[in-house]
């Protein structure tokens, strides 16, 4: 019975969180990395700021926070880019999809790829940002779309679909999500 004791189980479980966490701060160090570039290198931009608190909020250790400012800063840094997609999901929904990535052309494609998997098609600029108003916090839908369960069930498997993908950053939906009370 190799492999069935207890450590055996603690390893592996601890592989996936550390795999899941490891996921997570590159996105966040990407993230920080664009807005320390936009920045130059001021820790009291608001959007640098709102990036470090975000990465904070999800326990990213101060030492991974400061190397994503210093990357932003140096010459690294400027090889990553801010991109922004639009298409159009189950229900008619409109959905803005933000990345940040070091080759625009590869990640458009494999988003369009995963879009086009799932039965949608990327959106050209403009095509859905008028269904929504940018906040400090990303992008807030002006008129909620209410779904059918069926189209509900299609928008989880299309954005857990995108959210794999270790660019994409925040998929903003017009779907109306219902609030827990």
């Amino acid at each position: 019975m190799s492999g069935h004791n207890k450590w055996s189980k603690i390893k592996h479980k601890k592989a996936a969180s550390d795999s899941q966490k490891s996921k997570l701060f590159s996105k966040h160090a990407s993230f920080i990395a664009v807005e320390s570039r936009k920045a130059k290198g001021d820790l009291g931009a608001p959007g640098l700021i709102a990036a470090i608190d975000r990465a904070k909020k999800d326990s990213m250790p101060k030492d991974n926070i400061d190397r994503a400012v210093a990357k932003g800063k140096s010459a690294d840094g400027a090889s990553l880019t801010e991109v922004i997609y639009e298409t159009y999901g189950p229900g008619g929904i409109a959905i803005m999809i933000t990345a940040v990535t070091d080759n625009t052309n590869r990640t458009t494609q494999e988003v369009r790829h995963l879009l086009s998997k799932n039965g949608y098609a990327l959106g050209t600029a403009g095509s859905s940002a008028w269904a929504f108003v940018k906040t400090a916090e990303g992008y807030v839908p002006t008129s909620p779309v209410e779904l059918t369960d069926g189209d509900g069930e299609k928008l989880s498997l299309l954005i857990e679909a995108l959210e794999e993908h270790d660019d994409v950053q925040d998929i903003f939906t017009s779907a109306d999500t219902p609030h827990a009370e």
